[in-house]
């Protein structure tokens, strides 16, 4: 991997951890460029294969699509996941399955830098009030960008760290890993991301009945192999039924 790839990935690794105000926002910087999917697409990119960037994303973005962190509770990070597991990955050839593998321990790492930036950072909350104290309005203001200098060092450091110096190594530590286990990587790999459907599951569905649709959705993927845009419509209908019947329901109570 070039310099210029690394100082890339780098910068939209940091760019997707900002979950503040400061540039891109929650909006632009973890609720989307920090998505593995979209990082996936990015990082294919800038190194010229987005096919596989944007399966391995969507492989990684399957496993934490039920993940919530409310509160800045936190159990698991898609920062380093997608900004170092997917560019490695690609570097090395790897799988999806694979790369999601190998994301769960750079997921974990993350969740350290999160919680390392948000208590280092409480010294600029007490700076801030004490500047509103004192009238010092203008300095308080740019409390936003002095906090920052943290999460840069934190996200953009270890993830040009790894890309530049680790993507040449990783090739060949895979090829030292033994068959066996890279079959239990790549199972693993592939198990994974049910639990993410899992956890999203649980947290939208109202009424264990609902799980029908799941199961329906399930059989006109897999056993009938409709295509997507027509299981959308389907989809789309049975919603309209189900709502209709809700509401008359309700007009009867």
């Amino acid at each position: 991997m070039s310099l210029i790839q690394a100082l890339l990935i780098a910068l939209f690794g940091y760019l997707g951890s900002i979950y503040g105000t400061f540039l891109f926002g929650t909006v632009g910087g973890w609720n989307l460029i920090g998505r593995p999917i979209v990082a996936g697409a990015i990082i294919g990119v800038i190194m010229g294969d987005v096919t596989n960037g944007i399966l391995i994303g969507a492989a990684i973005q399957a496993l934490y699509v039920g993940l919530v962190t409310p509160g800045m509770s936190v159990p698991g990070d898609v920062n380093f996941a997608s900004y170092i597991g997917i560019p490695l990955a690609l570097a090395a050839g790897a799988s999806p399955e694979y790369a999601v593998g190998i994301s769960v321990p750079l997921s974990l790492l993350g969740v350290a830098a999160i919680y390392s930036v948000a208590t280092f950072n409480a010294v600029f909350v007490h700076l801030q009030e004490k500047w509103i104290s004192e009238g010092k309005l203008k300095h308080a203001t740019r409390i936003p960008i002095y906090s920052n200098i943290s999460e840069f060092i934190v996200r953009f450091v270890p993830i040009f760290l790894a890309c530049y110096f680790g993507a040449d190594y990783v090739p060949t530590l895979i090829a030292l890993i033994p068959e066996w286990l890279g079959t239990v990587f790549q199972v693993l790999g592939g198990i994974l991301p049910a639990v993410g459907f899992g956890l999203l599951i649980k947290f939208t569905l109202k009424k264990n009945i609902e799980l029908l649709f799941f199961v329906v959705g399930f059989i006109l993927m897999a056993v009938l192999k409709m295509p997507i845009v027509a299981i959308t419509f389907v989809a789309a209908f049975i919603a309209y039924v189900d709502y209709l019947g809700s509401n008359k329901s309700k007009e009867v109570e």
